[in-house]
Parts: structure tokens; C-alpha cells; sequence
């Protein structure tokens, strides 16, 4: 869009106030005039968009001299402002600067005045006007950076939150096992202490205790999750045909086969019990073996608890140092399949992690790098169909660390692909993406000195993040 009209001599009133603008003012006079002469005041209302990030783009520089305005932004979450500028900022497009659209409507918050100087100006304000052009580049950078800070915030909530949710998953599950076992346990101990004090009562010998000991420990040690269905139903008639014929009709013969008893094990004790003992002894046998069985559940439930707590702190990178240090690719890699294990299960997704051994570290800020595996892999749980199949593989290739993410998914069309490391260009739909992950990946692999590639077909896609390898200097 062009804004043609005659040049006229700036407005001294005009010129007048622009010196005393917080940002421009220092600028030698005659620049002032002839940006004024060049640019027409502009008086919105409270609520009026300046520029619309579904319009026709960015048309042109605007010197605030009243009133505020700020850019929401609406990543799927309802609008949200982003930033503000007041009276005595600069926005709009500003020379060197390759911003087309806005990333959310810039809307005034209250009645604002600004100078408005339209972009096809620009190119010859570079060469009339440099004290000018040096404040707006300037201006400019810290733009950038308020708006990269911004970006990364937003996507490291978004990507907390799928992360908390399947978290939160994982962690139900051993913390409910917990919570029931513990309490089936408190029952079980009465039980066990009611068969324990009728078994003490047989006064059996020296020998027999010996004999049911070892038994004991053989049946503990033997594995019964190789077992079939069939071969488990088979092993309980089993066991439950011998309780009965021994006058221990009374125990539930699954209580033994799952703690590894067979009807070898029960003919040991039989023959170093007499028949009127049987019955106690098998019944405090079933409920040991019952409470031994509440009480592994437990420490496996507890133990996996204590494993995701690690895997997140590891995760994060608690307690470190933020500082670009020689780092194992391997176990982020691995806390990240951890943290999306959930939402890959939910869909049937077979998702596995190869690394290679003795794989070189890497100089790297091991939080950041996270982020970029869990964008990456995230990415390729939505892209599979149910039941399909990611793959990260890390390994080495000459003086790099190679991490590839693949995916068996329909790929990446051919008409997307140019862009889909823009920023905000997502193809999920509203409120499901940001549009940034790619993005965001591609800045920390560019801060790591690294390249992050794409490979698509109708077969599948790959993103290959390439690192250089940490010096031995470093390493050492």
C-alpha cells in the first residue's frame, strides 16, 4: 500500500514536539523536520487497531507522542498482551527491519497521538537522516529481543503444561498403587500376625523350619511374569487341586502361584508336616507370602515415584549452573521420552530411544537442549497416526553429535515445508500449538553452534539436529 501525497515544510509545532520525544529528540533538528514533513499525525481511539495482524501488514513507522498502545497475541489461550508502548517509544516497521505482519492485533489502550511516516519513506530516510536510523536499529534490536524472550516464556508454559498433564499421569499411577497396597497392607498384617501365632503353635522342629525356609526362598525367587495366561490358569487348578485333597481348601490358591509356588513346593513342606498340620502351615505360608507381595508393590510403586522425581529434577537442570557445560546427550534424551512417555501411550505409539555408546559430550546449556528434544519429539506424537512409531536415535558423525527424530507419519506437504521454522506457522488447530516450537528449536540449536535439518516424504519426516562436539579442553 502506497501513501502518495505533496511534501509540505514540516509544522514548527510539530517539529517542536518531536524534540521533546523520549526517543528521537536528540536527533539533530533538520532530521526531525524532515521526518515531519513526511509523516501526518494520527489520533486513535480507546480500542482502535493500528495494525492488524490479519491486515495488510505492517504499513509503516509511528512515533508515539500520547497515550499507549500494546500488541495482544492469541497463541490458543484467548488474547494476551505481549507488550506496551507509551508516549515517547517507537514502533511500527523501522529501517533494516524485515517484520511484515504482526504476531497480534496492535491496538490503542486509551486515545493516542502518534507521527505516522509511511514504510515507502524509509529507504531514503537510511541515507537523509543517520542519527535517526542508528536510534530506530537500535530500537529495533531490543525489539527483537523483548519479542524472542517473549516467545521462548510462552512456548516453555505451553510445553510445561502437556509435560505436568502426562506427568501428572505417570505419577498417579505408582502413587495410587501406593496409596491401595498400604492400605490392603495394614488388613494383611492382622492376618498374617493371627496365622503366624497358630503356625509358632505346631512347635515343629528345627529341621522342618529349616526345610519350609528354603522353600520358601526358592518359591520367592522364581519368576512367574514369563507365564501365560493359559499356563497361570493351568498352574492355579493345579495348586488349588492339591489344597484341597490336603485339607487347605481354605486358601486361595492364587495367593501362592503368584508368589512362585508350584505343587513341587507344597509337597516339600507336606513332607516335613504332619496331615493335622498342613492346613496352618499352608495358611501362614499364603498370607506371607500375601504381605511379602503388598510390601514389593509398594517399594516398585515408590521406587518409580522417586524415578520420575529424578527424571524431571534432571530434566530441568535444578540446581546447575546456567552455563554452557560439556554435557551427555544420552540422558536428557532419555528424561525426555520419560516425560512424554504418557501422552505416547495414550495414542499406542511405539517410542523407543537408541544412543550410541561412549557418545562424545557436547558444550551445552542442558535445559535448553531439552527443550528442543521435547518440541521435536512432541511434534512427531502428533504427526503419527494410532499405533505408529517414533524413533530418536543419537550418534556420532565426524567432529558432530548427530540427535534425529523420525517418524513413520504422512510427512511434511511440499507446500509448507519452506516455512515450517517460521514463527507462529502451525498446522494444529487453535489453541493445540503455538506455532513456535520449531522456531524456538532452531534459535537454541543456532545458539549451540549446531544446524537442525528436515527430512519428509509420504513415508515419514526426520528432523536432524547436528552439534559440534565438546572440545578436550572442555571436557576434561
Amino acid at each position: 500500500m502506497r501513501y502518495d501525497r505533496e511534501l509540505v515544510p514540516a509544522d514548527p509545532a510539530l517539529v517542536d514536539r518531536l524534540a521533546s520525544h523520549r526517543t528521537i529528540g536528540s536527533i539533530p533538528r533538520p532530521e526531525l523536520e524532515w521526518i515531519a514533513s513526511r509523516g501526518w499525525l494520527r489520533d486513535l481511539k480507546q480500542g482502535e487497531i493500528l495494525t492488524a495482524a490479519s491486515g495488510e501488514g505492517v504499513a509503516g513507522m509511528s512515533a508515539i507522542l500520547s497515550g499507549r498502545l500494546s500488541i495482544y497475541v492469541n497463541r490458543g489461550a484467548g488474547p494476551r498482551k505481549v507488550t506496551e508502548w507509551i508516549g515517547g517509544d517507537l514502533t511500527g516497521i523501522l529501517p533494516y527491519s524485515r517484520v511484515k505482519t504482526p504476531p497480534g492485533d496492535v491496538t490503542a489502550e486509551e486515545p493516542t497521538t502518534l507521527l505516522w511516516v509511511p514504510k515507502e519513506h524509509l529507504e531514503d530516510m537510511k541515507r537523509e537522516c543517520p542519527e535517526l536510523t542508528a536510534i530506530c536499529v537500535h530500537v529495533m534490536l531490543d525489539r527483537a529481543r523483548m519479542f524472542t524472550s517473549s516467545d521462548l516464556l510462552d512456548e516453555k508454559m505451553v510445553s510445561l503444561g502437556r509435560l505436568a498433564a502426562g506427568l501428572a499421569h505417570e505419577l498417579n499411577n505408582p502413587a495410587s498403587a501406593v496409596a491401595r497396597n498400604a492400605s490392603s497392607l495394614s488388613a494383611q498384617l492382622a492376618d498374617l500376625d493371627r496365622a503366624t501365632r497358630a503356625f509358632c503353635a505346631l512347635g515343629l522342629s528345627n529341621a522342618a523350619w529349616a526345610e519350609i525356609e528354603a522353600v520358601q526362598a526358592e518359591a520367592a525367587a522364581a519368576s512367574t511374569s514369563d507365564l501365560t495366561p493359559i499356563e497361570r490358569a493351568d498352574r492355579q487348578d493345579a495348586v488349588g487341586d492339591w489344597l484341597a485333597s490336603h485339607a487347605a481348601s481354605g486358601v486361595e490358591p492364587d495367593r501362592l502361584v503368584d508368589g512362585g509356588w508350584t505343587v513341587d513346593h507344597l509337597t516339600r513342606v507336606s513332607a516335613v508336616v504332619s496331615k493335622t498340620q498342613i492346613g496352618v502351615t499352608i495358611d501362614y505360608l499364603a498370607s506371607a507370602e500375601a504381605t511379602r507381595r503388598l510390601a514389593g508393590d509398594i517399594q516398585r510403586a515408590a521406587s518409580r515415584v522417586h524415578e520420575l522425581v529424578s527424571a524431571i529434577k534432571r530434566f530441568t537442570y535444578m540446581d546447575q549452573a546456567m552455563a554452557a557445560t560439556p554435557t551427555s546427550l544420552g540422558p536428557g534424551l532419555s528424561d525426555t521420552i520419560t516425560m512424554l512417555a504418557s501422552k505416547a501411550r495414550h495414542k499406542d505409539v511405539d517410542l523407543r530411544v537408541h544412543v550410541e555408546p561412549d557418545l562424545p559430550q557436547v558444550d551445552a546449556y542442558g535445559g535448553e537442549l531439552n527443550q528442543v528434544w521435547t518440541n521435536l519429539i512432541d511434534n512427531a506424537l502428533d504427526a503419527v497416526p494410532r499405533g505408529g512409531r517414533v524413533v530418536v536415535s543419537a550418534g556420532r558423525q565426524g567432529e558432530s553429535v548427530v540427535v534425529r527424530v523420525s517418524d513413520n507419519g504422512p510427512g511434511v506437504p511440499a507446500e509448507i515445508r519452506a516455512r515450517i521454522f517460521d514463527p507462529f506457522f502451525t498446522t494444529k488447530e487453535v489453541g493445540m500449538g503455538t506455532g513456535l516450537g520449531l522456531d524456538i528449536a532452531r534459535r537454541i540449536v543456532l545458539k549451540h553452534r549446531g544446524t537442525v535439518e528436515l527430512r519428509t516424504d509420504e513415508t515419514g519426516t526426520v528432523f536432524e539436529v547436528t552439534l559440534p562436539r565438546a572440545q578436550p579442553a572442555a571436557a576434561s
